[in-house]
């Protein structure tokens, strides 16, 4: 029978779950062995995603860094019934495909957010469309952002974006520290939208992309849209669901 994979950062507290995890695996037949335990933190998890971006496993993720919203807690005393038991999701991530000063192309692929960040002391001046639709003509902003659904607690929150259920099928573009129109809040548009940002002064304002945490610097042009070819497979604890853990946050957030 095919092992379970087990993929660990280079975090201490990391190798021990690893070594302990090795034991516990070593005695016991698991009934799903196409899983990839990752341990580690979100960053990681995001980065052995993307390395495995045409792999029809499921991934497991275990937590040995802070928060760890993709993430499981681990338990040597219950990790075979929440393997056995996990609840599984599927999601796509986004495409950037950004298009620099040098006309060179370059592509990159975010499961949380693609984020449209100033690269200097003036602020970005961007136009964004969704298809053939204006979202905003001008906006003077330090960036803007577009969050998946799984990404929308993340950075996404922290700029005051909408909080976006897993099954929502939709997409956040949200403005960072926006200057004019400075009570613009954004929109949220279907996750099969093109979304094509453009530059409207490069040589003053120069910007840079970011797919989750790869940048692109000197950007001209931006376009965004749902890779749906790709399709990952993440697996959560029953109690520990991520559309769990996005209704405590939305639950957070009306109450604060």
């Amino acid at each position: 029978m095919e092992k379970i994979q087990i993929i660990s950062d280079k975090n201490l507290n990391s190798k021990k779950i690893k070594s302990s995890l090795v034991k516990i695996l070593n005695k016991t037949i698991v009934k799903k062995p196409n899983i990839i335990i990752v341990i580690g933190g979100d960053g990681f998890m995001l980065q052995t995603l993307k390395k495995n971006k045409r792999s029809k496993k499921f991934f497991y993720g275990i937590n040995s860094g802070n928060y760890g919203f993709l993430m499981n807690k681990f338990s040597s005393k219950t990790i075979l019934k929440n393997l056995n038991k996990a609840n599984l999701i599927t999601i796509s991530p986004l495409e950037m495909i950004v298009k620099n000063n040098k006309n060179q192309i370059r592509k990159h692929l975010a499961i949380n957010e693609v984020s449209i960040l100033r690269q200097s002391r003036q602020a970005a001046s961007l136009s964004i469309n969704h298809g053939s639709k204006q979202v905003i003509k001008r906006l003077v902003s330090d960036g803007v952002l577009v969050s998946t659904p799984a990404g929308s607690t993340a950075y996404n929150l922290s700029v005051h974006g909408p909080i976006l259920s897993l099954n929502s099928k939709k997409l956040s573009i949200s403005p960072i520290s926006p200057f004019r129109p400075r009570r613009w809040k954004g929109k949220i548009v279907s996750y099969k939208s093109k979304i094509i940002i453009k530059n409207l002064n490069p040589k003053k304002r120069p910007i840079s992309a970011v797919a989750d945490n790869i940048e692109v610097r000197n950007a001209k042009d931006i376009i965004v849209k749902t890779k749906l070819s790709i399709r990952f497979n993440l697996m959560y604890d029953k109690n520990r669901s991520l559309q769990n853990k996005i209704k405590i946050e939305q639950l957070r957030r009306e109450t604060s």
